[in-house]
C-alpha cells in the first residue's frame, strides 16, 4: 500500500472498529500526538487510548474532505464523529501522518479542544 492508502486503511478500521486491524498498521515506535491532549507512543499506548473512546461510540465516522500524499509523508482534512449515549460530538481535524514501510510512524491531530469539551453533557 502507499502511505495515502495505509492511512486511509487505518481510518477505516477505527470507523469499523476493527482495533486488531488498525494496531496492525501502527509501527512499534509510532508517536501518536493528539495535540491538545498530548503524545502516546507505540501500539499498546495508542490502542489504550483510542480503544476506550472509541468503543463507547455506537457509531464512528471520520469523514476525509481532503488528502495530499507526498513521500512518506500524508496530511487530512476531517469532521471526526462520534455517535455517543448523550448524542453526537463532532470535531473538525488536521491530521499529519509519516508511513515508512507500509506502517504509520507518526500521528498528529490537531482539532480544537474546546470544540470537544463543549460537547459534552454538563456534569
Amino acid at each position: 500500500m502507499t502511505p495515502a492508502e495505509t492511512v486511509t486503511a487505518f481510518i477505516d478500521a477505527l470507523e469499523r472498529k476493527d482495533f486488531d486491524a488498525a494496531i496492525a498498521l501502527v509501527g512499534d515506535d509510532c508517536e501518536y500526538d493528539n495535540v491538545p491532549m498530548g503524545k502516546v507512543h507505540g501500539p499498546d499506548e495508542i490502542r489504550g487510548l483510542i480503544e476506550p473512546m472509541l468503543g463507547s461510540a455506537g457509531t464512528v465516522e471520520w469523514i476525509v474532505y481532503r488528502q495530499a500524499a507526498e513521500g512518506h509523508l500524508v496530511f487530512n482534512e476531517r469532521l471526526d464523529r462520534f455517535e455517543m449515549p448523550f448524542g453526537w460530538i463532532e470535531m473538525p481535524v488536521t491530521g499529519v501522518w509519516e508511513v515508512h514501510d507500509g506502517k504509520i510512524t507518526l500521528w498528529r491531530d490537531y482539532f480544537d479542544l474546546a470544540t470537544y469539551r463543549d460537547q459534552l453533557p454538563a456534569s
